[in-house]
């Protein structure tokens, strides 16, 4: 059955539909675990946050049919900005998700968060959601999402990076210029993922792929 999410972003339905079985996501939901209508709910709510927040601290674009795809980047921030947003968005998760999501999202951020600060600098610019509608891929929507601010990133001369839960989408980033640098295993969602980088422009490094 499809659920219809009104007021919240256009893609909001085709990410929910793309992205709610992704181990993140099905972990900070847990709590609506045997309601799938009102898990898939609150997960359009946290992602048209997301959209939010990125409109605000990054970049968000949307295919020409917005409805059908976002990509959600995250640019550096002032530390004061970034604690404002995370008591915000602990405001928001636990309301939404419940204290279950919200620890569980806690966790695993805190958990992700030392890591890529082990790997990438404080610099970089972070994509935090892609996702296109299962019936729209195989479309190279996927690259004329992340096309744009990859091109900006490039002109800024930033490293980029991502963490992916899904092996299938890791050759999709190769093709990007992204490149495994780690793999570790989630204690909280009980899975691995691996961070991707993608060099500046101009330190165009040898990593390879592990």
């Amino acid at each position: 059955m499809s659920v219809v999410f009104p007021s919240l972003d256009a893609a909001c339905e085709s990410t929910v539909a793309a992205l709610e079985h992704d181990p993140f996501y099905r972990t900070i939901s847990e709590q609506f675990a045997h309601q799938g209508a009102r898990r898939r709910a609150a997960l359009a709510e946290y992602f048209d946050y997301s959209i939010r927040q990125g409109s605000r601290l990054g970049r968000v674009v949307h295919p020409d049919e917005a409805h059908v795809g976002v990509a959600v980047w995250l640019l550096p921030q002032s530390p004061a900005v970034a604690e404002r947003e995370r008591l915000q968005k602990h405001t928001f998760l636990l309301r939404v998700l419940g204290e279950q999501g919200w620890i569980a999202y806690d966790r695993m951020v805190d958990y992700m968060g030392v890591r890529a600060r082990t790997i990438v600098g404080g610099d970089a610019w972070y994509l935090s959601i892609v996702a296109v509608a299962p019936q729209a891929q195989r479309r190279n929507l996927g690259i004329r999402l992340l096309t744009p601010t990859l091109a900006e990133a490039d002109a800024a001369d930033a490293v980029c990076y991502l963490e992916t839960f899904s092996s299938r989408s890791m050759k999709f980033n190769q093709r990007l210029g992204f490149v495994t640098r780690e793999a570790f295993d989630e204690p909280t969602a009980q899975a691995r993922y691996t961070l991707m980088v993608r060099p500046s422009r101009n330190a165009r490094s040898p990593w390879r792929s592990t």
